[in-house]
């Protein structure tokens, strides 16, 4: 039974992970490129994701092929999905209008998963989709002593740099090439 699950968790690392942005980058309006692990930021102590800005009702979609986890509605991120997907991460999409899959159901890459909003603590605010990527199985090396819950780190990864976005100091986006 060991090995069996040892051969499942392996296969998981094998699948590879090509990511694609969640939101058609035409759609994109402005990100903040200092949003990921920002402090402090409201009742979420430190912010664990990016913000990507576009307008209410843009289509979300699936930035890598996997299975719907978990959906539903929580006081700060409003509605969200959470996706599992290659490599063992989970992708994390909050503050939509409406969400278009059920939990367990397998999405393919660009399938559209649900309309961006700005429900929970995003309301009366400009729409976007919080957007954040954690590992299950944690990266040591990613530990940081001397920042705010840098512990936390070693399960969160930068989706600007995962999806190897190019955004300048002004927060203007623009793609990479």
């Amino acid at each position: 039974m060991i090995f069996f699950l040892l051969i499942i968790i392996l296969i998981g690392f094998l699948i590879p992970n090509h990511i694609t942005s969640p939101i058609e980058l035409k759609d994109v309006v402005k990100i903040d490129p200092e949003s990921f692990w920002y402090y402090p930021w409201g009742e979420s102590g430190v912010h664990k994701g990016i913000d990507i800005f576009c307008p209410k009702n843009t289509n979300v979609v699936a930035p890598v092929s996997g299975f719907v986890i978990g959906k539903g509605y929580g006081t700060i991120s409003g509605d969200y999905i959470r996706i599992i997907g290659p490599k063992w991460r989970t992708y994390y999409f909050a503050h939509l209008d409406t969400i278009e899959v059920k939990t367990a159901q397998f999405v393919k890459k660009g399938d559209v998963i649900a309309k961006v909003g700005n429900t929970g603590n995003a309301a009366n605010k400009p729409t976007h989709l919080h957007f954040s990527i954690q590992t299950i199985f944690p990266y040591p090396w990613r530990y940081d002593s001397k920042d705010i819950e840098g512990w936390k780190k070693i399960f969160y990864l930068n989706p600007i740099k995962e999806l190897n976005f190019n955004v300048d100091k002004d927060s203007i986006f623009k793609a990479s090439d």
